[in-house]
């Protein structure tokens, strides 16, 4: 068949398939994808050990943190193994987050085979004095062969394990889901530009401008699609195993200093202002911004249940305080506050009515909305919708609920909101974070 005069070239058309999920300001929904949902490191890594053992062609890993424990250890070796056996393995790691065992990933990884690349370095005080330094990698990313899919808020450590507060006995709360269909694309994708950007300083959105600016487009997006080696399939062709997939509509967004500065957010308040039922948010660190908390709020006074889960052993104090900032606002407009105190909590999901969810690395506050790069995925499936009403239920069950607001005079919770409020903007304000939240 001869082109149409204009159309694009085959090779520009299989580009920008390949890269449509990342030119939307809003998540991209695709069907045919099976989503599981796991519930912490106890159920995520034997999950990622068993699709590594099978790798074939490559695995891509992104972490936040990666520890030097025993869980850490056996995702480790079965990393080592693959990369043995010849398997491309690649892993990138934040430069702040796992600083206190880089020696230790570098000494065990690195000999094996496995590249391992750091996001932003921090070994040298003068390492903070670079632009974008406060913009950390806080992504939570595994794929193997394109095939299998992990996304989550999961580090690579033990759940009994914290960084800053030793040993428990009580697992910490958190989430992931294994994925398989199309959904798996944008997370290798972005699993991979985030090792290129580590290792190269540059990643396939800064390649994708010049192909664009090129005298020879066709050649240079040639040229990309060898070196990241992005699988582009077409649809009459599937993949593997895909007839055998359930017909799960999932979409996977970013925030990124980029295009996808408030991607998430944005489907977050979409879904929150179509609510009608129920709302569930469990979040690590809860401090959202205004239209956020407009949403929020409008969904309580229509009627809708919602409830939020948020911590009672709190890991960092002035976390604890922005979010305990705002509950009388959210009291006074029949929001229900609960605290999780049987372990840390680490979790960032949330359930709309009885087919929405989301599960990913992105908190509610300043940090996760505004300046960090974050993933989640997006979920449009009641089956999935109710194996996490499920997991939810129980959570809030081992929760306390906060009836009344914090015993303080008027004064001094205006002071502690205005404190909040101005530490917030300081620090978005260091990190170069831009627009209104």
């Amino acid at each position: 068949m001869v082109p149409q005069a204009g159309a694009p070239p085959p090779q520009a058309r299989a580009l920008s398939e390949a890269l449509a999920w990342y030119a939307h300001a809003r998540a991209v929904f695709s069907g045919g994808n099976e989503v599981q949902l796991l519930r912490g490191g106890d159920a995520l890594f034997p999950a990622m050990i068993e699709a590594i053992d099978h790798a074939l062609r490559e695995v891509w890993l992104a972490t936040y943190i990666y520890e030097d424990d025993a869980a850490a250890r056996a995702v480790s070796a079965a990393l080592e193994a693959a990369a043995r056996r010849g398997v491309r393995v690649r892993v990138v790691v934040d430069g702040f987050g796992s600083q206190h065992a880089l020696a230790a990933l570098r000494e065990l990884l690195e000999p094996a085979g496995v590249a391992l690349a750091v996001f932003r370095p921090t070994q040298r005080w003068w390492s903070w004095l670079q632009p974008g330094q406060l913009r950390r990698l806080h992504q939570k990313l595994c794929v193997v062969d394109g095939q299998i899919g992990f996304v989550g808020g999961i580090n690579v450590l033990d759940d009994r394990h914290d960084i800053h507060h030793g040993w428990g006995d009580v697992p910490r709360l958190d989430y992931a889901v294994r994925l398989r269909g199309p959904v798996v694309g944008p997370v290798e994708q972005t699993a991979r530009a985030m090792w290129t950007r580590a290792a190269f300083g540059r990643d396939w959105r800064d390649e994708v401008r010049e192909i664009a600016r090129s005298r020879r487009p066709m050649a240079s997006a040639r040229r990309l699609l060898r070196r990241l080696r992005i699988a582009v399939r077409r649809r009459s062709q599937g993949s593997v195993g895909e007839s055998a997939l359930q017909p799960v509509r999932a979409a996977f967004v970013v925030r990124d200093n980029l295009r996808q500065r408030r991607s998430i957010e944005r489907s977050y308040i979409d879904a929150l202002r179509r609510a009608q039922q129920r709302i569930d948010i469990v979040s690590a660190y809860f401090y959202p911004g205004f239209e956020f908390r407009r949403a929020l709020l409008g969904a309580a006074r229509r009627g809708v249940s919602v409830r939020l889960l948020l911590q009672g052993k709190a890991d960092y104090r002035l976390a604890a305080l922005a979010a305990q900032a705002l509950y009388d606002e959210l009291l006074a407009h029949g929001v229900g506050i609960f605290e999780y105190t049987p372990a840390f909590l680490h979790a960032k999901v949330a359930l709309v009515d009885q087919r929405w969810a989301t599960v990913g690395s992105s908190n509610i506050d300043p940090l996760s909305l505004l300046v960090n790069l974050e993933a989640n995925v997006f979920v449009d499936d009641r089956e999935f919708a109710a194996t996490l009403s499920r997991e939810l239920d129980r959570d809030f069950a081992a929760a306390r609920e906060i009836t009344a607001p914090l015993p303080l005079a008027g004064w001094q919770r205006w002071l502690r909101r205005g404190f909040v409020a101005w530490v917030a903007r300081l620090y978005l304000r260091a990190a170069g974070a831009s627009g209104r939240y």
